[in-house]
């Protein structure tokens, strides 16, 4: 028997690459006249091949969730160290606003400052992209009936999205801060200096009627200024990205392809904006 198999052996060590090129090319002709046959024999073999696919894969998974365990033991510290660092800045930059806190506290007392009015707030939905006159506007499903009222500022949780300019029964119509009849007062937040926002009906409205000879820098915050009683001072607007000719464009901190509740506020300022209540009360505006 022994005698036998070693000429068997030498013969296929010899012309083994012969045999299997021969194997392929049968296989390649068989596949071409007969592919469902070929297709049932590749499904065959991967299904007899499955369970020894998933046994050996089980220690190279095992192999590799051990060398990412290692991996984030070896860089624990380091992110450790520097979660240190930014608790300790917190904790700094925490007793700072404490100690400004409380000094604004004593100067308001000493000063007998005048504090705004409490907005009241609905949240409602929004449930239509709106056109007519108006081109970026949106319908909310709350109206007159839900204590909404015309000149209402509108914000979501970012910023001012806009302010009422239409309102019904059941439904208002938001004017957005990007329309083209938007104007809006506004003030850069570091340096006070006013400016009026005006929309152009595309997502960047731009700063007008800034003073003469004051210029704003890339990057600075934007805020209502409450000028008029319209809308409530220091409401986040957006941030000056760009200046072109004297004119800066101001990127929203909204982003328009999200929203979905908005809250309107009811600054309640006598004289300047009927209110729905009593000025200074929190809570829904009925």
């Amino acid at each position: 028997m022994a005698r036998l198999a070693l000429p068997v052996k030498g013969w296929v060590q010899r012309f083994g690459f012969l045999l299997l090129v021969g194997v392929s090319i049968g296989l390649m002709i068989l596949g071409r006249a007969e592919s469902r046959i070929v297709e049932q024999l590749r499904i065959a073999v991967t299904d007899a091949m499955a369970p020894v696919l998933d046994v050996v894969s089980r220690p190279t998974a095992a192999v590799a969730a051990l060398a990412e365990e290692i991996d984030a033991l070896v860089n624990l510290r380091s992110e450790n160290a520097r979660l240190r660092q930014d608790n300790e800045r917190l904790r700094q930059w925490h007793a700072a606003a404490r100690a400004l806190e409380r000094q604004n506290a004593v100067y308001a007392t000493l000063l007998n400052v005048v504090g705004d009015p409490r907005p009241a707030f609905i949240t409602a939905r929004v449930i239509a992209d709106a056109g007519g006159a108006f081109v970026r506007t949106l319908l909310l499903n709350a109206g007159a009936r839900d204590g909404v009222r015309n000149g209402q500022a509108v914000i979501d949780g970012d910023g001012l999205v806009g302010r009422v300019v239409e309102t019904g029964r059941r439904s208002a119509r938001i004017l957005l801060i990007t329309d083209l009849n938007s104007r809006i007062p506004v003030v850069v937040e570091s340096t006070r200096v006013p400016a009026i926002l005006a929309g152009d009906n595309s997502d960047r409205p731009r700063l007008t009627f800034l003073p003469v000879g004051v210029a704003v820098e890339p990057g600075e915050r934007i805020v209502t200024s409450g000028q008029g009683g319209r809308l409530p001072p220091g409401l986040p607007v957006g941030e000056v990205f760009s200046l072109s000719d004297g004119v800066a464009g101001v990127r929203p901190f909204v982003d328009w392809h999200t929203l979905e509740y908005l809250r309107v506020l009811d600054y309640a300022l006598p004289g300047a904006l009927p209110s729905t209540r009593p000025a200074g009360r929190a809570g829904p505006l009925r």
